[in-house]
């Protein structure tokens, strides 16, 4: 009993510190389904997203779903620690650590482990063998060095969080609050800034780039909401892949930055398209097929002569290069929105809409 014990102790203390390793410390995606944190987050989100699917207030739905990615980690922080405590808790009783002195059964040995893994020191109850202290001091030394790397752990998350949600605030005033790519292009064209926008998409490649990165390593940053409840950073990349559609498509007059337009466009969509892709299967969402178009034809012909009228034409035989751009994106970003609950943006803004920065909080009834 004892040695089965002190086995099954070994082998869960080995896969935790694995699984913490590979989670925290090694910057590389585990392609490994069998994980404990894997398994973790499967079973949460999906216990999560069943509740809010039953949640009919808007506010309260959007409040749950925000509080979701750091609670997950707070708890999967003492999923770890409890497993750490129960595996040194088996060795000990496997050892039998605490034979001779106030040992009444397993719950003496995880009462030690827990006092020892973190650090309290109380000494109530001690190891009577060389094997056991030597145990004491491992376990102390594990809890330790646990603490401190989820310590440091969370700062580089906000960090990361930080990065992502400057340039999706940014894009407000290009794009609007609900960014589309129709208003992005409108607003460029009606102030003769088309060559500005080739800038704009090259900061928005290096965006995707580092949410690629931050992604990989940390895939836990996608359960991550923006502050503003009509913003997301699935809905702006998805606004800016839009974006890169059309431009790819041509623009008629053959202006002189439309070559370089189309060029930085392209390689925007690239990395963009990366990101949403490796990130379905980081999550296990597969793309969806024949979505539904998220555009009626009056709606993007509305947009095609708003476009016009700010003095950018479209050029109309691209419209198959244009599909070509969808097909490639749309079934994964469609399905992530829905297991996400993320809402996509359309081609053009409602009409009358306002952008953040032109109404407060003071507006609302419920401002606080």
């Amino acid at each position: 009993m004892r040695i089965v014990a002190a086995i099954a102790g070994i082998l869960l203390l080995i896969a935790v510190l694995w699984d913490t390793f590979e989670t925290i410390v090694m910057p590389k995606t585990v392609s490994r389904k069998l994980r404990l944190t894997a398994l973790y987050y499967k079973f949460a989100w999906r216990f999560w997203a069943g509740t809010v699917r039953h949640m009919r207030d808007t506010p309260r739905r959007i409040a749950v779903l925000g509080a979701f990615g750091p609670l997950s980690l707070l708890l999967l922080m003492a999923m770890w620690a409890t497993l750490l405590v129960v595996a040194f808790a088996l060795i000990h009783f496997g050892l039998g650590s605490l034979d001779g002195t106030n040992h009444l059964g397993f719950g003496s040995d995880l009462y030690f482990s827990g006092t020892t893994f973190f650090t309290l020191g109380i000494g109530d109850v001690t190891p009577v063998y060389g094997l056991g202290r030597f145990l004491t001091v491992l376990e102390a030394g594990s809890g330790f060095g646990f603490l401190a790397v989820i310590v440091s752990y969370f700062p580089v998350l906000y960090q990361a969080f930080s990065r992502r949600e400057n340039l999706i605030v940014l894009l407000d005033s290009k794009a609007g609050s609900d960014p589309s790519a129709g208003e992005l292009l409108r607003r460029h064209a009606a102030a003769h800034a088309m060559p500005q926008l080739i800038q704009l998409l090259k900061e928005w490649e290096v965006w995707s780039a580092q949410q690629l990165e931050t992604f990989l390593s940390y895939p836990v940053m996608a359960f991550y909401r923006s502050q503003h409840d009509d913003q997301s950073w699935l809905c702006a990349l998805t606004a800016i892949m839009d974006t890169c559609a059309l431009i790819s498509g041509g623009i008629e007059g053959d202006p002189d930055w439309e070559d370089e337009l189309v060029f930085q466009a392209q390689a925007t969509f690239a990395m963009a398209r990366h990101v949403v892709v490796d990130l379905a299967y980081l999550l296990n969402i597969g793309p969806t097929k024949n979505p539904k178009k998220r555009s009626s034809p009056e709606a993007w012909e509305n947009m095609l002569k708003v476009l016009e009228e700010a003095g950018l034409k479209l050029d109309p035989n691209g419209k198959p290069i244009v599909r070509e751009h969808l097909e490639l994106y749309e079934p994964y970003v469609v399905s992530l929105a829905r297991d996400l609950f993320f809402v996509l943006p359309s081609w053009a803004p409602m009409a009358g809409a306002l952008d953040n920065w032109q109404t407060t909080a003071w507006d609302s009834r419920e401002h606080f």
